[in-house]
């Protein structure tokens, strides 16, 4: 059905909603206070209305109801301009220069590489303002009832990683607002051996900034809006100052852009795709996550304004990672690709309040990153894998403490290029997710779903017993396998797999993205599943 349709059969459904009372997202603020506390013990859940009881579902995976539909087109602007003023954006400008670009070639690959992630993010995206359904939700007409689980776990393990490399970022930033209030904090000694690639003092202000972000992620997704907006307004400023600062100390920022490539030849060439793909990488979760916020879109064509916010903001951004990058050569003889070991400099010179200031703005910045692109989806996830005990404020949480402590993300981020390899490997498999999911919204299905359907088991997006869509199996399979030897290589430089195939990996997006899609596309025309192609004057009516 259109997005229209499914509008008005969501309103018509929402009337006898059920009282949730573990105080999830969308929790009664009129249950008792016995019926709440009973709920927390038992871990229940509010059951869908979409479907009967919590097995496949609950309230908060259910299409957004209207007074829950808050987000403005001006909500999607700021989203952006706070996902993009962030440490770990900087630092990945500045990760080009250190893999050997000039500012210039690196700013043709930061335009290229944030065009194409607006195009995905994009029609993905209108696709949850149309519906105003999650992913978890959406993959199912594309993936089949069943398949659709191994899309989800895929994309709970990239983001439970994404989520304690934020959190990384954010201690970082506690440790400099430390350095500025109490310089002596450098001096803490380490406790615990070279090979851990963290010290004491900075286990301190990991553990610190974990316990910070708890709070928030107690804000429902349809509120937190607020916080990004104020997000948007506080941390461009500490971005501007620190390269005002930069551009001053340097003579006015001429020397910083006459720095050339650092790598010549066919070097070059794939320097640059690489970062592109890292580009690409940075957001390549959002062009399959976008939906779990659009969904509460109060128009169907607001995410459209993201075609153009994306690009300017991420050039903006990145540009002040290369002039970071540049100018701390100048500055100190090094190259400081993290714009706080910019900061923890000024404490040592004087500027203790202006590094606290700075600090902070990246701190706000590290934290509504990990929620908009990492733990609300990793929540939203979890509560399609278990619904009957998870709600969406609760796989926050879960996915707080396993993110932050389980994967240890300073084993990661330990160099410029370890962190483009993570970035880069990642995509293989969200590439073909992301080709298949557009690729069957608006050519297969020509923009005409079920809604309903998506919640049931036995509905038309079961496509046989096992719940499976084989075509976009196929698709997924082909999608990613020729790139797995590249990925290997990029992770483990002692596996040899010859120039091509580490060649054609840095193309993998690109590839997983185009072929995944169109090969779904051909297998959908040449074996239909005649059941699923709906046409609009089909009326799809809920059989409960």
């Amino acid at each position: 059905m259109s997005y229209g349709e499914s509008k008005e059969m969501a309103k018509g459904l929402s009337s006898s909603s059920p009282v949730e009372v573990d105080g999830g997202a969308f929790g009664d603020i009129n249950a008792s206070f016995w019926n709440r506390i009973k709920g927390r013990a038992t871990l229940q859940v509010s059951e869908s209305r979409m479907v009967p009881g919590t097995r496949w579902s609950n309230k908060d995976l259910d299409p957004i109801e209207p007074e829950y539909q808050t987000w403005r087109t001006y909500n999607f602007v700021t989203y952006w301009i706070s996902d993009a003023f962030a440490v770990s954006n900087w630092r990945i400008g500045s990760s080009l220069i250190a893999i050997g670009l000039s500012w210039k070639l690196a700013l043709v690959a930061v335009a290229i590489g944030n065009f194409l992630t607006a195009l995905v993010v994009t029609y993905n995206g209108i696709i949850g303002a149309r519906l105003h359904i999650p992913f978890t939700i959406q993959a199912r007409s594309a993936f089949g009832f069943y398949f659709a689980y191994v899309m989800i776990i895929f994309r709970v393990i990239i983001s439970i990683f994404w989520y304690g490399i934020g959190t990384y970022a954010g201690a970082e930033c506690v440790q400099s607002m430390i350095y500025a209030i109490w310089p002596r904090f450098r001096n803490i000694p380490n406790q615990l051996p070279e090979s851990a690639n963290i010290t004491t003092g900075f286990m301190i202000c990991y553990f610190i900034h974990f316990l910070i972000c708890l709070p928030f992620h107690y804000i429902p997704p349809h509120q937190v809006r607020w916080f990004f907006n104020f997000k948007s307004i506080i941390t461009p400023i500490a971005g501007f100052a620190i390269i005002g600062w930069i551009v001053s100390s340097t003579g006015g920022g001429s020397d910083i852009f006459s720095q050339g490539n650092a790598v010549h030849g066919s070097n070059l060439g794939w320097a640059f795709m690489n970062g592109v793909y890292a580009m690409v990488g940075n957001f390549a979760t959002l062009g399959v996550n976008m939906n779990d916020f659009a969904r509460y879109s109060k128009k169907p064509n607001s995410p459209y304004v993201q075609l153009i916010v994306i690009p300017i903001v991420f050039i903006i951004m990145m540009l002040f990672g290369i002039i970071g990058a540049n100018g701390s050569k100048l500055l100190y003889g090094e190259l400081l690709w993290d714009p706080l070991l910019i900061i923890n400099n000024w404490t040592s010179r004087g500027g203790r309040a202006a590094a606290f200031f700075c600090a902070t703005a990246f701190l706000i910045a590290s934290i509504g990153v990990n929620i908009s692109a990492n733990s609300i989806s990793v929540a939203t996830d979890l509560t399609a894998l278990f619904p009957k005990h998870i709600s969406i404020r609760r796989g926050q949480y879960v996915c707080a403490v396993i993110g932050a402590w389980a994967m240890t993300p300073w084993n990661i981020l330990v160099s410029a290029e370890s962190l483009i390899n993570f970035m880069s490997g990642y995509t293989i498999w969200l590439a073909p997710i992301s080709g298949i999911l557009i690729a069957d919204y608006w050519i297969v299905h020509k923009e005409f779903v079920s809604v309903p359907d998506m919640y049931r088991p036995d509905g038309i997006y079961a496509y046989n017993r096992y719940g499976t869509n084989w075509r976009a199996l196929v698709a997924f399979v082909v999608g990613f396998a020729p790139l797995l030897p590249g990925f290997a290589a990029s992770v483990n430089a002692n596996v040899d797999v010859g120039s091509g195939a580490t060649s054609f990996y840095y193309l993998g997006y690109f590839y997983g993205f185009l072929v995944a899609g169109g090969l779904h596309v051909l297998l959908s025309r040449m074996f239909p599943a005649r059941a699923t192609m709906l046409h609009k004057r089909e009326v799809v009516n809920p059989s409960f």
